[in-house]
């Protein structure tokens, strides 16, 4: 028998109520007039954000946004709520596009994917370093410096316990590099002690991220800055030289003098499976100057022929050999470890 095409109008079509009878749109809310805020703070699922021009408010991210979309940092839109008042919701609709990213990996070793993203939008990288309780490690601070060049942020280093460490030889180091270096006392009588002004000065005006050991002194330098923070101080192991953990989450705190600083908990490594290795030698102004005589194709370590990072060793003058001999080293023992990263197979 022929088929016959029955139109809606016919009595044996059924259309269910509400259902078939509205066509599909891909059509999306536009949230471009939305007002914007910045999140300053994640617990469990909410975001605080500072509203532009209004109060702080609890929101929650829309669904379309997905997991894991928004740090601290980021500068946001939002809908729903926006009073700040007890047990009310904003919802984050929209994360704006990101003007610097820092990001880490666990381990060098991680598999791509595995990096996480703590911070978003700040301009400055503040490597938090004790001169001692825990020592200075100069693998870490290089790692950091990397970080920063990676993320388009521009690094100050902050030595601090000046009181119970002598502070030349890192300072000699931290000169060498170009990086700018302000030394702060956690004594209060101490010469040192003028840094604190240094670092307000310098962070006046623009969003900062600080990264250190646990025990280096984060918390102090914060509640130097900011006397209201009130930021619980913890203590070094005597035995281990390790800190405790006292900042738990990463929050923004805004400066007196204007600008906000992002405290992080402390990190005992600072991963970078997801760096170029050719990124590591372009964040350091001086070795990369070194490396243009280098021959084409040089991986920079110590089996590659011809690499000028030996020529630059060997011909150091001789209160500079053994600081060059230790840079060296460690930028290849980074070089050898993102190396083997980017070797292993990336799971899926």
């Amino acid at each position: 028998m022929p088929r016959r095409d029955i139109g809606t109008d016919d009595p044996r079509v059924r259309v269910r109520p509400g259902k078939g009878s509205r066509p599909r749109t891909k059509r999306r809310p536009d949230y471009s007039d939305a007002p914007t805020g910045s999140v300053i703070a994640v617990d469990r699922g909410r975001y605080h954000v500072i509203s532009e021009g209004g109060p702080r408010l609890t929101a929650v991210k829309a669904r379309e946004i997905g997991r894991g979309g928004i740090v601290v940092g980021d500068k946001v839109r939002l809908t729903g709520d926006l009073s700040g008042r007890k047990d009310t919701l904003a919802r984050i609709v929209e994360v704006l596009d990101r003007t610097t990213e820092l990001t880490r990996s666990a381990e060098d070793s991680d598999a791509k994917g595995r990096e996480k993203t703590i911070v978003a939008n700040a301009d400055i990288m503040v490597i938090v370093a004790a001169m001692t309780n825990p020592p200075v490690r100069p693998g870490f601070i290089d790692r950091c410096l990397v970080a920063a060049f990676d993320a388009g942020m521009e690094p100050l280093v902050c030595l601090t316990k000046a009181d119970l460490g002598d502070p030349d030889n890192i300072q000699e180091f931290t000169k060498s590099l170009g990086v700018e270096t302000v030394t702060v006392s956690m004594l209060g009588d101490h010469p040192a002690n003028d840094g604190y002004e240094d670092v307000a000065r310098r962070l006046t005006g623009h969003t900062s991220v600080l990264i250190g050991h646990s025990g280096v002194g984060k918390s102090t330098l914060i509640n130097a800055l900011i006397p209201d923070a009130d930021r619980s101080i913890g203590h070094v192991n005597q035995v281990t030289g390790r800190g405790r953990h006292t900042s738990t989450s990463v929050e923004a705190l805004p400066l007196p003098s204007g600008g906000w600083v992002i405290d992080t908990p402390g990190v005992r490594g600072f991963g970078l499976a997801h760096v170029d290795p050719n990124t590591v030698i372009a964040a350091f102004e001086e070795l990369w100057e070194v490396t243009e005589a280098c021959p084409r194709g040089c991986e920079h370590l110590a089996t590659s022929p011809e690499c000028a990072l030996d020529d630059w060793i060997r011909q150091s003058p001789a209160d500079q050999k053994q600081y060059r001999q230790v840079r060296v080293q460690s930028i290849r023992r980074l070089l050898i470890s993102l190396k083997s990263a980017q070797e292993k197979p990336w799971e899926n």
